[in-house]
């Protein structure tokens, strides 16, 4: 039966309550007699055989504990989106999968511990490790003139065993900013589109390198046909396919053509925006209660 199912959705010691933009869909599931307990991914009493399903929400200090956090993800049963997915995802080194898969990336070099970098001869970019969110140690440079900002911020990431990754930064970023697609199962389990926002500009100074998440400036926002159609390509590529997954989240940004690229897949712990779309958190629920 759903009703006294127990679902766990997923915190860190940060937001035990979580983040108030789940909010909506604990409540959404409570109202339709779900047990509903918001836990740490680490708290070593949590009994995660004992919930009918355990999903993903803001598990936001892993970034650190990378290792520690993929090996707990093996550990849980029933957790969406899985574990193989939440090791494949956590490392945007998955950008150079998609990109060999035909999908269109902002153009990314990566540099691994014991690799030096040689920044360009100009331009703006983006420095930031490939283990990271919410903007976590990242930072744009405008070069020549931080040059050696730049490649210190490489060096230290590689230095920490870290393996950073170097992007142009989009002008599209601060005027058309970023178009989120949001997709959940519908009744069939196939992930199609449920919302879109819009995401304005974080990283707003040149070499300011922040170490906590940066405030996401979000509206909402239809996505066009372009983007909903890349979106659906992403989605094709996923390894093991989309279909065994609750939620994905296509982030996506103008290129310099005009036509969207992928900034970043997020399946593992995104901000699903529920705040900002009627009816989001109950389709995220109905989809939830499928799976029970």
């Amino acid at each position: 039966m759903v009703r006294d199912s127990r679902v766990a959705l997923v915190t860190c010691a940060a937001f035990p309550d979580l983040w108030e933009d789940d909010h909506p869909l604990r409540d959404a599931l409570r109202e339709r007699g779900v047990v509903v307990e918001a836990v740490r991914w680490d708290d070593p009493a949590a009994d995660w055989s004992g919930y009918d399903i355990t999903v993903l929400r803001s598990p936001w200090d892993y970034m650190t504990r990378h290792g520690q956090f993929v090996e707990w993800a093996r550990s849980v049963p029933r957790l969406a989106n899985p574990a193989d997915i939440v090791e494949w995802n956590t490392d945007k080194r998955y950008l150079a999968e998609l990109a060999a898969a035909g999908i269109p990336i902002i153009p990314t070099e990566f540099i691994g511990p014991g690799e030096s970098w040689a920044p360009p001869a100009d331009g703006e970019w983006v420095v930031k490790p490939t283990v990271s969110a919410g903007s976590r140690d990242t930072a744009r440079y405008l070069l020549p003139g931080q040059a050696g900002e730049a490649v210190a911020h490489v060096g230290r990431l590689t230095a920490a065993g870290r393996t950073a990754m170097v992007q142009p930064y989009l002008s599209a970023v601060d005027t058309a900013g970023e178009t989120a697609v949001l997709c959940t199962p519908d009744v069939d389990g196939r992930l199609t589109f449920s919302h879109g926002i819009r995401k304005g500009a974080m990283l707003t100074t040149r070499g300011d390198v922040p170490v906590d998440m940066n405030e996401e400036r979000i509206t909402p926002r239809t996505p066009s046909p372009a983007e909903l159609a890349l979106a659906e390509r992403v989605l094709e590529v996923i390894p093991g396919g989309a279909k065994r997954l609750l939620y994905a989240r296509v982030d996506l940004i103008p290129g310099p053509s005009g036509e969207p690229m992928l900034i970043e897949l997020e399946l593992t712990e995104p901000s699903l925006f529920l705040l900002h779309a009627p009816g989001a958190a109950d389709r995220l629920a109905d989809a939830i209660l499928t799976r029970l």
